[in-house]
């Protein structure tokens, strides 16, 4: 029976067991697995609170559905009934404008903008800024050829300074929490770079992407949402696939929380090597594999005895810090107040707030809270802003309650206050970030059934690092067929 240890066990890190063991099983490879947590609860950044009919995300609340490895996981798991999209009455979205609430441009949200007119209409461009805009299919591509550069140089090259601060950089570097000066365009949003390249313009690339969605609406998927959810909150996902696992049985797939790794290094060389798992309770597990499904940090710490050189490439990606704030507040007390008819609003960095965005919570889903109150979530920290972050909790919420108060005329006292905090909690795909990972995985060819997964690398969404642990199981089972250690 060959042996697997995965550090970590978040959702990458789970998604990487579920995967391992079912690949394994088409296989007929004999595999025992473990997986350590250093935490007393597995999920990573996956946190809901249930409090009275509150259901509150203290990490990400939702996952895009045109993804399909997350909605795909969780019908496996008999979640799909569970799935839950947003609210198709309410669908607004709106940025701030010179401190004002201005509605989005339809589609704007998801970069896919339906239609011409309300986005040439919007007030929140000058009449040279809409020329601009309309100006894209003209522009020449870059002359590089395709070559990385920061999501600010390539959208101010292709649209202007001016539809990107106000349009695109609030909706792409919220995701990241980054500077678009420094996030790499290929890394993040790499299919802008094609539509640049295969049409010679962003815009040519979208109305073509539109028609062809338009001859496959049979997709499986389309029912759905962009974003999707569960009734419970994300930690359904997570208490599905630990259950999962855990009927499996300890000879197979033993899960363990509150164990600290301190060392991890290589006892045999060769073709088949061994590799060592020091535990902090003086522990060692010895296995044929090994997955660090951990912040690119905390692998880059484990594998210093094995490889310093992709120690120094993984100590290259840098993280931020981030957190949420959730409030409610009685129905009651807002008549004065916006009427919060809509998905929730962003900021652009030229507006100098410290609150980045707010999710109207109860608006854009069911079965958040009472029906006699609301529940806001606003976001803070990212690069460049990380500093309130760490303010007491007095400070954060006096904070978020004066933002509220100028942008949604919100004085009333909330019912209920949860923050969240995230230390290091978001990769930062800078440029050239996919040559880092080249040389990631050139030098761990060196080491067979050594691997990295998670949001470190090819995508922070949930599904991404559900795709990636699957990936790297698929990846692991086949070098098991391939090196022998298993007899078919």
């Amino acid at each position: 029976m060959v042996k697997v240890t995965i550090i970590g066990g978040g959702i990458a890190g789970l998604a990487t067991a579920y995967s391992l063991l079912k690949h394994a099983d088409s296989a007929n490879i004999p595999v025992s697995c473990t997986l350590v947590e250093s935490a007393q609860h597995f999920g990573g950044k996956i946190l809901t609170e249930l409090i009275d009919d509150f259901v509150i995300e203290g990490g990400p609340d939702s996952f895009l559905s045109y993804k399909p490895w997350g909605v795909g996981l969780c019908r496996e798991l008999g979640l799909g009934d569970r799935l839950m999209g947003t609210n198709t009455k309410h669908h607004r979205t709106y940025v701030l404008y010179n401190g004002s609430l201005r509605e989005f441009p339809e589609g704007m949200v998801t970069l896919s903008p339906s239609q011409s007119l309300p986005l040439l209409m919007s007030p929140l461009l000058s009449w040279a800024g809409k020329f601009r805009l309309v100006m894209e299919p003209f522009i020449a591509k870059a002359a590089t050829g395709g070559t990385d550069e920061s999501l600010a140089s390539f959208f101010q090259r292709r649209f202007g300074v001016e539809v990107f601060e106000r349009l695109i950089e609030p909706l792409m570097t919220g995701i990241y929490a980054g500077d678009a000066e420094q996030l790499s365009l290929k890394a993040t949003f790499p299919r802008f770079l094609d539509f640049e390249q295969q049409y010679g313009s962003i815009i040519k690339g979208m109305l073509a992407s539109r028609r062809q969605r338009m001859k496959t609406k049979l997709d499986t998927n389309a029912r759905l949402t962009t974003f999707v959810t569960l009734r419970g909150g994300l930690a359904e996902m997570v208490r599905a696939l630990v259950a999962s696992l855990e009927r499996i049985g300890k000879e197979k797939m033993l899960l363990r929380t509150g164990v600290k790794v301190t060392g991890l290094t290589k006892l045999v060389s060769g073709k088949n090597p061994k590799y060592e798992v020091k535990l902090r309770s003086g522990e060692s597990l010895i296995s044929d594999a090994v997955v660090l499904a951990t912040p690119a940090f905390t692998a880059a710490d484990l594998l210093m005895a094995i490889d310093k050189g992709i120690t120094d490439q993984l100590r290259y990606i840098p993280y931020t810090s981030t957190a949420t704030v959730s409030l409610a507040y009685p129905v009651a007390s807002l008549s004065h107040a916006h009427s919060l008819n809509g998905f929730g609003f962003v900021i652009p960095r030229v507006e100098n707030r410290l609150l980045v965005a707010s999710t109207w919570t109860s608006t854009k889903w069911a079965h958040r809270s009472p029906s006699d109150h609301v529940l806001i979530r606003c976001y803070l920290g990212g690069v460049g802003r990380e500093d309130v972050v760490f303010r007491d909790d007095q400070d954060i919420v006096h904070l978020v309650r004066k933002e509220l108060r100028d942008i949604l005329d919100i004085t009333a006292d909330p019912a209920l206050s949860r923050i969240y905090r995230w230390k290091n909690a978001i990769p930062q795909y800078l440029v050239g970030h996919l040559d880092r990972l080249v040389e990631i995985e050139k030098r761990l060819i060196q080491y067979p059934g050594l691997c990295v997964t998670g949001s470190a690398y090819r995508g922070v969404g949930l599904p991404d690092c559900i795709h990636e642990g699957d990936l790297t199981a698929k990846k692991i089972v086949d070098y098991f067929l391939d090196s022998g250690l298993v007899k078919q």
